[in-house]
């Protein structure tokens, strides 16, 4: 516990650096936008007084660290500048399409998880028979299988007539129609978790066949404790230190693919979202939409590495 305490204090101490470098880079990027602010926010027949007063007003005259302090001032103030669209808070569009990204991704990643553990645990106990080819086999396919084209895939299955789950249409509230939501959420969680699924059947496998492989399975076998107690408490705890790392690294991966299945599938979360600012040149629209997205997938990671430090308890004395 301590060691936990000692990592996550030093995750936590390294946040702020990383929130600033990613608020820098998001900014620096963004300065190269050929978007007018003034006139995407006045109209092309704006006048040029008008517009140099909206840029004064707005503070884009001045010095770009004088802007770069005043975006970090009103990002820890929770302000994200406006949607000239609809002339709403990029915040309050931000906090309505978040959530539907993080459910899929997180659907993506329990499918993922779910498939990588059945597949890879029962390839490494029938290993070298038909079973692990089989496995083998599939699990290849599923990582040479973009998540976007079979999410097209998917689409085009359900305009032949095979419709047993919705492609398109609203998203139900899941407190009011949980069947409804799990029902239209249930292909683009699919396509999102089918690539990495492919790849952690893979290293699941492979670790699970190093741990059956070592003396103490041998010599707790032979003592007479079943095997199948010895794979499910010891095996698999130990076999399950290398996937939680790389699923680590397969976070970025599912929350990234998900602003792609997003916008196939017509899912109104981040990608729709941030699809609508570069279409409609919504430049703050854009920065925001990157920057929760960056900021995400830093959370989430030390998330990941809370996760394995509990799981691998040799670690715990770093």
């Amino acid at each position: 516990m301590i060691a936990l305490l000692r990592l996550t204090g030093r995750r936590l101490l390294q946040l702020p650096v990383m929130v600033l470098g990613i608020t820098l880079l998001v900014f620096v990027i963004m300065q190269f936008s050929t978007v007018d602010p003034a006139i995407n926010a006045l109209g092309e027949g704006a006048s040029l007084s008008a517009r140099e007063a909206y840029n004064e007003a707005h503070g884009y005259n001045d010095p770009l660290l004088v802007q770069y302090w005043n975006f970090l001032v009103g990002l820890l103030h929770g302000d994200l500048g406006t949607y000239s669209a609809r002339q709403q808070p990029v915040v309050d569009e931000i906090a309505r399409a978040f959530p539907i990204t993080l459910q899929l991704t997180f659907l993506g990643l329990i499918i993922a998880v779910i498939g990588a553990l059945v597949f890879g645990v029962l390839a490494a106990l029938y290993r070298d028979r038909w079973a692990d080819q089989a496995i083998r086999v599939l699990s290849i396919a599923a990582v040479a299988t973009p998540s976007f084209w079979l999410a097209v895939l998917l689409i085009q299955s359900v305009t032949l007539g095979m419709d047993l789950l919705p492609a398109s249409g609203p998203l139900p509230p899941f407190s009011e129609d949980p069947g409804g939501y799990l029902a239209r959420m249930a292909l683009p969680a699919f396509a999102l978790g089918v690539p990495v699924a492919g790849s952690l059947i893979r290293v699941v496998r492979t670790a699970m066949v190093e741990e059956l492989d070592r003396d103490y399975v041998r010599t707790a076998v032979g003592a007479g404790i079943p095997r199948s107690v010895v794979v499910g408490r010891n095996v698999l705890r130990n076999a399950l230190i290398t996937p939680i790392t790389v699923l680590g690294l397969r976070v970025g991966y599912l929350i990234g693919g998900a602003v792609v299945i997003e916008i196939i599938f017509a899912l109104p979360g981040m990608g729709t979202l941030i699809l609508n600012g570069v279409t409609n040149n919504e430049p703050n629209l854009v920065q925001g939409v990157t920057l929760t997205v960056a900021l995400a997938f830093v959370v989430i990671n030390i998330v990941v590495d809370m996760l394995y430090v509990l799981v691998n308890p040799r670690i715990r004395t770093v």
